[in-house]
């Protein structure tokens, strides 16, 4: 007889997938836009959690749709032997938006999380372990982003926006801010957010314009780059 006994999770992952994704103009969900033969940008943002498991972690991830997004839950159905997968609708009680949708996931996580994003990929050598190093900084700062160095202010305005600096032979965000609307003083963007489980609850408050950012203080893992497709042409 099958046990029926399903492992506490290590870590928790929560992927954001109900929004529309208007800017992309695709007659499909921007995740599923395709990069190479098989391979989509969802399969690229996942490669870092994919690494958690290969790890020995138990992940949970918690995917938060909207009945738009049954192409994008039939395409997750590939990592159904790898993760502990949760699907949460995101109901209008949660608000809209992406805090609306982390609101969602949050009751569904267990132990550390982290906030991946389905339309986010991190790029350069030695990206795909992390974000599990992300989450063995979580252990000692609470907090830790994943980020790459940028000042085109343009694009800084489009993210969410950090100012990194050296503090003690540590990269330490001194502030952040989701989308400012003045991004000078800020120097980098983060691409996955991880922290510890008595913090998560706050978690909301890194995408929330005007809110205090949880992130200052958190610890950053510097990467090549961080491609956001907005547009078929990334």
């Amino acid at each position: 007889m099958q046990s029926s006994f399903t492992p506490v999770p290590d870590v928790s992952v929560i992927l954001p997938c109900a929004g529309h994704g208007t800017r992309f103009g695709a007659p499909y969900p921007k995740e599923l836009h395709c990069l190479a033969s098989g391979i989509t940008v969802l399969d690229r943002s996942l490669e870092a959690v994919v690494e958690l498991a290969k790890s020995g972690l138990t992940v949970r991830l918690v995917v938060v749709f909207a009945e738009h997004k049954l192409d994008t839950v039939r395409h997750l159905a590939r990592y159904a032997d790898l993760f502990q997968m949760v699907f949460v609708y995101q109901a209008d009680s949660y608000g809209p938006g992406l805090d609306g949708a982390i609101r969602a996931a949050l009751p569904m996580t267990r132990g550390p999380v982290a906030l991946v994003l389905p339309d986010i990929v991190v790029t350069g050598p030695d990206t795909q372990g992390k974000l599990l190093d992300a989450f063995r900084r979580v252990e000692v700062a609470g907090w830790s982003v994943v980020a790459a160095e940028e000042r085109d202010h343009e694009t800084l305005r489009q993210m969410g926006a950090l100012a990194v600096a050296e503090v003690d032979g540590v990269l330490t965000v001194g502030a952040a801010t989701d989308k400012p609307a003045d991004p000078s003083g800020f120097n980098a963007f983060w691409g996955m957010v991880a922290v510890a489980e008595n913090e998560a609850h706050r978690l909301p408050d890194v995408v929330c314009v005007g809110a205090a950012n949880p992130l200052a203080g958190a610890t950053a893992l510097m990467v090549e780059g961080i491609v956001n497709y907005n547009t078929p042409a990334g």
